[in-house]
Protein backbone atom coordinates (compact mmCIF):
# COMPACT_ATOMS: atom_id res chain seq x y z
CA UNK A 1 0.00 0.00 0.00
CA UNK A 2 1.19 3.34 -0.71
CA UNK A 3 0.87 5.74 1.96
CA UNK A 4 2.94 9.51 0.23
CA UNK A 5 -0.04 10.48 -1.56
CA UNK A 6 0.56 13.75 -3.38
CA UNK A 7 -1.19 17.06 -1.70
CA UNK A 8 -4.34 18.01 -3.34
CA UNK A 9 -4.94 21.90 -3.45
CA UNK A 10 -7.06 24.03 -4.69
CA UNK A 11 -7.52 27.79 -5.65
CA UNK A 12 -10.56 29.10 -3.48
CA UNK A 13 -10.72 25.81 -2.19
CA UNK A 14 -12.13 27.15 1.25
CA UNK A 15 -15.37 28.88 -0.90
CA UNK A 16 -15.51 26.19 -3.48
CA UNK A 17 -15.23 22.87 -1.71
CA UNK A 18 -15.58 20.92 -4.53
CA UNK A 19 -13.07 21.71 -6.35
CA UNK A 20 -10.80 19.37 -3.83
CA UNK A 21 -13.25 16.63 -4.48
CA UNK A 22 -13.11 16.79 -7.85
CA UNK A 23 -8.57 16.64 -7.58
CA UNK A 24 -9.00 13.83 -5.49
CA UNK A 25 -11.06 12.24 -8.21
CA UNK A 26 -8.46 12.93 -11.12
CA UNK A 27 -5.97 11.26 -8.76
CA UNK A 28 -7.62 8.42 -8.56
CA UNK A 29 -8.60 8.51 -12.63
CA UNK A 30 -4.80 8.96 -13.33
CA UNK A 31 -3.72 6.46 -10.93
CA UNK A 32 -5.82 3.68 -12.04
CA UNK A 33 -4.82 4.55 -15.98
CA UNK A 34 -1.41 3.79 -14.90
CA UNK A 35 -2.06 1.19 -13.01
CA UNK A 36 -3.84 -0.20 -16.33
CA UNK A 37 -1.11 0.48 -18.49
CA UNK A 38 1.40 -1.25 -16.33
CA UNK A 39 3.20 2.18 -15.19
CA UNK A 40 5.52 1.28 -12.37
CA UNK A 41 6.31 3.91 -10.09
CA UNK A 42 4.24 6.18 -11.59
CA UNK A 43 2.59 7.65 -8.12
CA UNK A 44 5.97 8.07 -6.75
CA UNK A 45 6.66 10.80 -9.29
CA UNK A 46 4.62 13.57 -8.77
CA UNK A 47 4.31 15.17 -5.64
CA UNK A 48 1.35 17.78 -5.99
CA UNK A 49 -2.29 18.40 -7.97
CA UNK A 50 -3.34 22.10 -7.69
CA UNK A 51 -6.50 23.34 -9.81
CA UNK A 52 -6.26 27.07 -10.33
CA UNK A 53 -9.43 28.49 -11.94
CA UNK A 54 -9.67 25.73 -13.96
CA UNK A 55 -6.67 24.85 -15.14
CA UNK A 56 -4.80 21.39 -13.59
CA UNK A 57 -1.06 22.02 -12.26
CA UNK A 58 0.98 19.21 -11.85
CA UNK A 59 3.91 18.77 -9.95
CA UNK A 60 6.77 16.23 -10.47
CA UNK A 61 9.87 15.32 -8.79
CA UNK A 62 11.14 13.67 -12.19
CA UNK A 63 10.31 14.68 -15.80
CA UNK A 64 7.26 12.54 -16.97
CA UNK A 65 6.72 10.95 -19.76
CA UNK A 66 4.15 11.71 -22.96
CA UNK A 67 2.01 8.96 -21.51
CA UNK A 68 2.17 10.13 -18.08
CA UNK A 69 1.37 13.90 -19.06
CA UNK A 70 -1.61 11.99 -21.11
CA UNK A 71 -3.01 10.02 -18.34
CA UNK A 72 -3.36 13.60 -16.65
CA UNK A 73 -5.03 15.75 -19.73
CA UNK A 74 -7.54 12.59 -20.17
CA UNK A 75 -8.60 12.46 -17.03
CA UNK A 76 -9.25 16.41 -16.57
CA UNK A 77 -10.65 16.70 -19.96
CA UNK A 78 -13.53 13.64 -18.67
CA UNK A 79 -16.42 14.34 -16.79
CA UNK A 80 -14.69 13.23 -13.53
CA UNK A 81 -12.68 16.48 -14.02
CA UNK A 82 -13.00 20.15 -15.39
CA UNK A 83 -14.12 19.05 -18.88
CA UNK A 84 -10.92 20.86 -20.79
CA UNK A 85 -7.56 20.24 -21.28
CA UNK A 86 -5.93 22.68 -19.56
CA UNK A 87 -2.80 21.12 -18.26
CA UNK A 88 0.18 22.83 -16.97
CA UNK A 89 3.39 20.29 -15.72
CA UNK A 90 6.01 21.51 -13.58
CA UNK A 91 9.54 19.35 -12.67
Amino acid sequence: MFLDHPTITATNSFTEPDRIERLTRVYGYVVALADLAGVEGFIEKFTQIHDHKGSLIVFWNDAPSEQERQFFTQAWSSKIGDGSSNVEHEV
